[in-house]
């Protein structure tokens, strides 16, 4: 969605073409499949967490036919400058790492479109892969060009190279 709008209900998300079997391609290497994402507009009343989860519930429904699933959803839903759990601050990794120890930031990857994307990985010392194909890209989109430690322009192609490096 262009900046301030919002995904506020399952028929406003659309999913990028080649995630779903990019992501089951994910899962067949045994790698986790976390999604951190802040979720600013439950802090602004227009949408709550039920919500948000009901979308997740919808995407991973939407995953299944292709073999595909995430292992967790974490959100923020506070507004800017309230809590841990903003991206970029580490608040969302810790809360994946109780749920899931045994994962480490040295060793995890985060892909993503936008600075916090980005700025969240390297606070964390991950490595990091910005989709620079998105339209409607977030301020900060030639900052996180500069700052990520690759580039593509589709999570496929960003998978391909993160199951080729393995």
């Amino acid at each position: 969605m262009p900046e301030g709008q919002y995904v506020t209900a399952w028929q406003h998300f659309e999913q990028l073409p080649g995630v779903s079997k990019a992501i089951a391609a994910l899962n067949h290497a045994e790698l986790r499949v976390l999604v951190v994402t802040n979720q600013r507009g439950i802090a602004l009343g227009l949408y709550t967490a039920a919500d948000v989860e009901h979308i997740h519930r919808q995407l991973q429904q939407q995953l299944a036919p292709h073999g595909a699933h995430i292992d967790g959803f974490y959100f923020c839903p506070h507004d800017k400058r309230e809590c841990n759990c903003r991206k970029p601050l580490p608040g969302l990794f810790e809360q994946a790492q109780s749920d899931f120890p045994e994962i480490n930031p040295a060793t995890s990857v985060i892909i993503g479109d936008s600075l916090s994307d980005i700025e969240f990985g390297l606070n964390l010392k991950m490595q990091t892969i910005f989709i620079d194909g998105t339209e409607n890209q977030k301020p900060g989109v030639e900052k996180a060009r500069e700052l990520s430690n690759h580039r593509f322009s589709t999570m496929p192609e960003a998978v391909e190279f993160l199951l080729e490096s393995r």
